[in-house]
């Protein structure tokens, strides 16, 4: 499950993306918290997140603000949420950046759970990785394009 704070980064992002697709110009951050639905306060953190990342750039003056300076197509939605919220593994033991060996386990090689874990993570970062801030912005629902079971509301 992905933060409110991851949510307001990828809204942030997206308005700043139709911005550069747009006119493109600045924006100030009251504009981005208004038409991206996040808190003025809290988007501050979030906006001096992306900006250390290189995926936005700021501009002081009259006609200054943040602006998205990494091309959207290039932006994979996993960075964002490795940035925002951390590793996305589900056990230490499989991250790639943040690996850890689990203190109670005996043999990684033969772990039931590592492999059962390890199996769905695979196929979730292969697909999460390939999608982009450019796929997040088009019309189409992005489930549509992986062949997925319903999802039971509520979970």
């Amino acid at each position: 499950m992905i933060t409110q704070k991851t949510k307001y980064a990828l809204k942030s992002l997206m308005v700043m993306a139709d911005e550069k697709a747009g006119e493109g110009s600045a924006l100030r951050i009251e504009e981005i918290a208004e038409r991206s639905g996040a808190p003025k306060r809290f988007l501050e953190h979030i906006l001096l997140d992306l900006k250390r990342a290189g995926l936005i750039g700021s501009r002081r003056g009259r006609k200054g603000g943040y602006e998205l300076i990494k091309d959207p197509k290039r932006i994979s939605l996993a960075e964002i949420l490795r940035l925002i919220d951390g590793p996305m593994a589900p056990l230490p033991c499989l991250s790639r950046n943040a690996y850890q060996r689990c203190e109670d386990c005996k043999d990684e090689l033969t772990c039931r759970v590592r492999a059962v874990f390890g199996g769905f993570y695979s196929a979730y970062i292969l697909m999460i990785e390939s999608l982009t801030l450019a796929d997040l912005m088009e019309d189409a629902r992005p489930l549509e394009r992986f062949s997925m079971p319903d999802v039971v509301a509520g979970e």
